[in-house]
């Protein structure tokens, strides 16, 4: 007697997925390495990453475009992941980081850091780490009663979100003389990102991201409903804790070097719900790849494309997500 197994047309569609994502990130490394103001050639880009090169593409390399593009890539993988992570525990479309707060929280603790204590600036990826972390802790402690309804979370968001965002006009007006530093960080920039600043934040973005893979089987549970995860003996309020708690972990480190960047973490998920369905084991690494392909490519669009102008890079991706984001729910794709 033979076995038949079930086709799975997704799962053609899921490897055809991953493959052309990967194969558009290394064409996005290379495009981010050889342009800018100053062209570089693919074949001089190879031989400096490589030992050769000549001195100014080892210096452009080097010094400038790689240390910027890899933080670009970690970025965009953080805020997809916490996005990803947020729409899946709270069963609703509308959970980012940028919208519940946390991103905020983050940003009012590195902002506040950096006007009032420049000193402490080595210390602002753990600063916006706890800023979002607290964050989150108040925004689950509001919306508490007899359980976290996910429902409570984000109108508690919105409401703590609006709170953060007078705290941090008040601290610029307070250090108005200083605001300058932190203008562009509010849009989100990569600008000046150097090795320095990939340094800070590769030890956190690699345990997140470790952490990150503990939560796929909880988010595949949560998707079931509350109800039906007890009746599985699954620990619904220990499991969402900790995968808000991972969620505010990511979104703060990106937040201490990006700035505020919106949109990744809201629509990159979307995109791929759509193409693979919600299965966090697919879903969560091809949203990390898709939001570092996102951002990297960003980025680099924002310091070449206008000319001598370098567009914030947060700018940018609003100007492309907010339509786009408004159009998937204008035609009713948006997978709830």
């Amino acid at each position: 007697m033979t076995t038949v197994k079930a086709h799975d047309p997704r799962r053609k569609r899921r490897r055809i997925t991953f493959i052309v994502v990967i194969v558009l990130l290394i064409l996005a490394f290379f495009y981010g390495l050889t342009t800018g103001s100053v062209k570089v050639t693919y074949s001089d880009a190879w031989r400096t990453l490589t030992g050769g090169g000549s001195d100014l593409a080892n210096q452009l390399i080097w010094n400038l475009r790689l240390p910027r593009l890899l933080i670009a890539f970690l970025v965009g993988a953080a805020l997809a992941i916490a996005g990803c992570l947020l729409q899946g525990v709270m069963r609703n479309p509308l959970a980012d980081p940028g919208v519940i707060g946390v991103s905020a929280g983050g940003g009012f603790v590195a902002i506040l850091m950096t006007l009032a204590f420049p000193a402490l600036a080595s210390f602002v990826p753990i600063g916006a780490f706890l800023g979002a972390f607290g964050t989150a802790i108040l925004i689950y402690l509001l919306a508490w009663d007899r359980g976290v309804s996910p429902l409570r979370v984000i109108l508690s968001g919105v409401a703590i979100n609006a709170f953060i965002g007078a705290m941090t006009s008040g601290v610029m007006v307070l250090y108005s003389n200083r605001v300058q530093s932190v203008i562009s960080w509010m849009t989100g920039t990569l600008s000046g990102k150097s090795w320095y600043h990939l340094d800070m934040i590769w030890p956190y973005m690699l345990v997140g991201f470790i952490l990150s893979g503990f939560a796929i089987r909880s988010s595949n549970v949560l998707l079931l409903g509350d109800d039906a995860a007890k009746l599985l003996g699954f620990s619904v309020e220990r499991h969402r804790f900790f995968i808000i708690m991972l969620a505010a972990f990511l979104s703060g480190v990106a937040v201490s070097v990006a700035g505020l960047i919106g949109f990744v973490g809201l629509v990159v998920p979307h995109i791929f719900r759509l193409i693979i369905g919600n299965d966090y084991k697919y879903l969560l690494p091809l949203s990390a790849l898709g939001g570092a392909l996102l951002v990297g490519f960003a980025d680099t669009a924002a310091r070449s494309w206008f000319g001598s102008i370098e567009l914030p890079v947060g700018i940018l991706l609003a100007m492309i997500g907010a339509p786009f984001f408004l159009f998937l729910l204008q035609r009713g794709r948006v997978a709830s």
